[in-house]
């Protein structure tokens, strides 16, 4: 399985100094691939359109689509995948700490796998949050792990890689991202994981709180255990021809 065209999707409020620098190494790492990157603007009150359209006119392939008001991450994302011109999707956040030298070993990752195969997950190693953030992931991850049985040690990290086409037709709710291996097990297919090497944020401060978040994913771990335990039996589907 190959991809011819990648769409790397940067949900991003408030990020324009990341940016600056994320965009630029994105195109170091995927140097000699046709690409994309799409930067989602969720509602940004600093001088992200300046930064993005200095990148573009340098040559880098950026587009630039916003969100007229803050809408989360989730719908950052939603926002991307939809308007993605690559048949793959490879996500990334927004704050600089995931390190895109780690985007094509994530495919590489994918198109081994084969069709039966989904997503490509990265699993963050040497963790550069806070110790209570580090804490409550910890405690959310194993949560979500007994539960839904996802075969996923981290959800929380921002790279991932995805088909397009099955990317679109996941169930979509607020929160979802965090949920992306337990919805494309739902669909029938499998999870393949690469550890990448989390980083320090260089500029700017956190847009979610541990809270929210926490309190949040309660009510979205019930909401993707009912999804799951609604599609039981995926039958294969077969055409059968009716005439020669």
């Amino acid at each position: 399985m190959t991809f011819n065209f990648l769409t790397v999707v940067i949900p991003a409020r408030n990020e324009a100094e990341n940016l600056n620098v994320l965009v630029r190494e994105i195109g170091v790492a995927l140097d000699g691939r046709r690409y994309e990157v799409l930067v989602v603007d969720d509602g940004s009150t600093d001088n992200t359109a300046d930064v993005l359209a200095r990148l573009a006119s340098e040559g880098l392939p950026v587009r630039h689509v916003r969100h007229d008001r803050s809408a989360g991450q989730s719908a950052a994302i939603r926002s991307g995948v939809m308007a993605a011109s690559g048949d793959l999707v490879v996500t990334i956040d927004g704050d600089g700490q995931n390190d895109p030298a780690f985007i094509p070993p994530l495919v590489a990752a994918l198109e081994a796998a084969g069709p039966g195969t989904g997503i490509a997950a990265g699993q963050r190693t040497r963790r550069t949050d806070t110790r209570l953030k580090q804490l409550s992931s910890r405690f959310a991850n194993n949560l979500r792990t007994a539960v839904l049985k996802d075969r996923t040690r981290d959800t929380g990290c921002g790279l991932k890689a995805m088909p397009t086409a099955l990317f679109r037709r996941l169930p979509f709710f607020d929160g979802w991202h965090r949920y992306l291996p337990a919805l494309v097990l739902r669909e029938g297919y499998d999870v393949v994981h690469i550890d990448v090497t989390d980083r320090k944020r260089r500029f700017g401060a956190s847009n979610y709180g541990i809270l929210d978040r926490g309190l949040r994913g309660i009510l979205d771990l019930y909401g993707v255990w009912w999804l799951r335990k609604r599609c039981r039996v995926l039958p294969a589907v077969q055409e059968i021809a009716l005439r020669d």
